[in-house]
Formats: C-alpha cells, structure tokens, sequence
C-alpha cells in the first residue's frame, strides 16, 4: 500500500491508497512541534486506529511546504515505516511543464494539485486551493503551468479581523443567509464569504481572459472549497481529495521510470 503525506502550512493530511483506491484519510496539526518519534509513534498509531497494518505500507510520498519540519518527518517513515519517501521537489517527474520565470518557486502543493487536476480532468485547466492561502494555478491543454496567483485565505483574512481589530470577536467561518446583515457576527461573515466569492469569481474570469485559453475547466480543492464552490457557478468541479490524488499519480510515474 501507499501512504501519501501533503504538509500544508496549517495541517498535514496522510492518505492511504490500496492501488488507486483511497482506504483511509487522516489529519493532524501542523504547527505543533515534534520529534521523528512523536511523528512516527502518531502517525503508526492513525493507522492502526482504521484497522490497516503498518508492514503493509511499503511505498510512500510526501510533499511539503513546511522545511522546517521535514527532517523530523522523514526521519521518523525511515525508521517506523523501514521506507525512504519520494519527496517532492526539483527534478521529480510529474508530467506537468513550469514555465513561470522561477519554476523553484512553485510550491510542491501547487505542482501536485495541478498534475491532479490536468491527469484527472484534462488541460486546459484552473486549479483552485482554499487552503491557508487561497492559490489560482493555470494549466494548458499540453500541460503547461504558465501562471499563478496567489491570496489571503479566508482564516487569514478572518484572522486579521479578530486579531487587529479590538472590538470583532472571534467567529465561525460560514455563509449568511443573506448579505444585508443587520449585526457584528454575520457581517464579518458576510464580508469574509461574499467577498471571497467575488474575488474568486474576478480573479478566474481575468486569467482565464488574458490567457486566451478557451474551454478551461475549474477544478477547486482545499478545506474551505467547498462553501465557496456551491456558492458561485465559475467552479465546474469541488474535489477534496484532489492533493492526495495528485500525489498518487506523481508516485505512479516515478516508480515506472
């Protein structure tokens, strides 16, 4: 089986893959601070808890945006898991082309999201992640990355909020019913929600525009994808998963080299 590891900035989600069905998703904190045993004692122990075998597990991949953490990471598959992971990062084959004017900038998280997107959808393509920044990722029919923006995410932009304002309160992050709010709650959420929704709807028409490009679809992903998506008709398809199969497929390709 495979075990795919993607480290965001404010989680780390692990799936597990019999073939190319996925058997099991887990998900814990990011930001707390651990050493190769504390990752490996826990993530044994997500396993375990849904029944799967850890012996099982014979390939593994990851990729991060979090350095810092990594060498702790991968310290603790290679000595819990008797695996070396495939990490990405320079020089893996993905199938997918940057050609941006630093294609090292690119974050792996970007790059596995849009060889998902391009192998499971097709090109051309417009890749969105709400995560704990909201990222917008274009892919050519031939499967070249050419262009990319990046923004606050909604928990930032929340966080902002509450944070450097004294008198907002801290809220949950959910749509009104309407957008006339009348009180402090659902007028920040109003502003937070609504006002996403509109930057995404702006942000995919004008790249889609000054690419030329026609027919591209829009495939959205991340934590909160889901309440932008059912909110505006510019996103064709939600698919939370979508880093997890990304990863998948990168593997799938390295290992047939």
């Amino acid at each position: 089986m495979l075990l795919v590891i993607d480290v965001g900035n404010t989680n780390i989600t692990l799936g597990v893959f019999d073939d190319d069905e996925l058997i099991g998703t887990f998900r814990m904190t990011t930001k707390l601070p651990r050493t190769s045993d504390e990752y490996g004692i826990f993530i044994c122990s997500l396993i375990e808890h849904r029944n799967l075998k850890v012996p099982d597990i014979t390939d593994i991949i990851i990729a991060s945006v979090v350095p810092d953490i990594m060498y702790s990471l991968t310290s603790a598959i290679i000595k819990y898991f008797k695996v070396t992971p495939i990490v990405v990062g320079p020089g893996i084959k993905t199938g997918i082309k940057i050609v941006t004017e630093n294609p090292k900038e690119i974050g792996a998280d970007r790059i596995v999201d849009a060889v998902a997107a391009y192998e499971l959808y097709g090109g051309p393509v417009l890749v969105l992640d709400f995560g704990t920044a909201t990222t917008y990722d274009l892919i050519t029919g031939d499967g070249a990355f050419i262009a990319g923006v990046t923004s606050p995410g909604i928990r930032i932009s929340a966080k902002a909020l509450w944070e450097d304002a004294a008198k907002l309160p801290e809220i949950e992050i959910k749509k009104p019913e309407s957008i006339l709010a009348k009180e402090t709650i659902t007028s920040m959420q109003a502003g937070l929600v609504y006002g996403h929704i509109g930057q995404t709807e702006y942000i995919i028409r004008h790249m889609i525009r000054e690419s030329g490009l026609n027919n591209v679809k829009v495939v959205a992903t991340g934590g909160l994808g889901k309440l932008i998506a059912d909110s505006t008709e510019c996103i064709d398809i939600y698919e939370p998963m979508l880093t997890l199969q990304g990863l998948r497929l990168i593997y799938e390709k390295c290992k047939n080299r």
